[in-house]
């Protein structure tokens, strides 16, 4: 396997021998790697594969059992206040496959909200920096709309203006157009897409492997827990080396 290790002084986020366990099972297994400043990191493989756990480590979604995860330098597993919890998760941008939307507030109100309540900012500059967030994801004209008045591709890209809000410096999509009907998948990976081209760090799980192929810097293959394979995404879709992501690879090509 090529090694999944970055250079620790250029590291965003770092895996340090990071085991987790549901039960009996073994979801993460002695996971040691890390992911650069500014890297566009794809994490794919089969379903149960521990992809989307790993991903909800960094900003403890999920509890790790042994090991340790930084972030931007800073040791974020063991015992946190409460205050720095949430200082870490607004840091964090999280996409989450259902959107995860407030229901009962506008388009604007989703993206307002945890500049204003989290970072004290004024409700007038939060606006504007939502409205042009908006833009930029292409619904500033929904910006009076309710969830439930959206597409899905819509509301996930106001899920993306949600958590670029708070300026986080690194960004993790757990399967971000699952959830989507084909014909809305492209308009969430355009947006994906300028991010990368911005220098945002990102680690996503996905399985749009025309997206990985194209944006990726780096991607990981994972399976049973671990990380069998790291490679540039020519080496990956060419010449795989391990004999689990060559059989994926040949059976989503089929």
């Amino acid at each position: 396997m090529t090694d999944p290790k970055g250079s620790d002084a250029s590291a965003m986020i770092r895996f340090s021998r990071v085991n987790k366990h549901y039960g009996e099972y073994h979801a993460l297994v002695d996971i040691d790697a890390s992911v650069a400043k500014g890297e566009v990191l794809v994490v794919c493989g089969p379903s149960g594969s521990g992809k989307s756990t790993l991903i909800r480590t960094v900003n403890r979604l999920e509890e790790i059992d042994s090991g340790s995860i930084s972030f931007d330098g800073q040791e974020v597993t063991g015992r946190l206040r409460r205050a720095d919890l949430n200082r870490l998760r607004s840091r964090v941008g999280f996409v989450f496959q259902s959107f995860n939307l407030f229901p009962h507030l506008s388009t604007l109100e989703n993206v307002t909200l945890s500049p204003i309540r989290i970072n004290g900012l004024a409700r007038d500059v939060a606006k504007d920096k939502a409205m042009a967030l908006l833009d930029r994801v292409g619904l500033a004209d929904k910006a009076g709309a309710y969830p439930a008045q959206l597409s899905g591709g819509q509301q996930q890209r106001v899920a993306i203006a949600r958590a670029l809000a708070m300026e986080p410096p690194a960004m993790l999509f757990d399967e971000p157009t699952s959830a989507l009907d084909p014909e809305m998948v492209g308009e969430v990976l355009a947006v994906m897409k300028s991010l990368a081209a911005d220098g945002m760090t990102m680690i996503c799980v996905t399985h749009e492997m025309g997206f990985a192929r194209e944006v990726a810097d780096r991607i990981w293959f994972m399976d049973a827990g671990r990380i069998l394979e790291s490679a540039d995404p020519e080496t990956f879709f060419t010449d795989p080396q391990h004999p689990r992501a060559r059989r994926f690879l040949s059976d989503l090509r089929h």
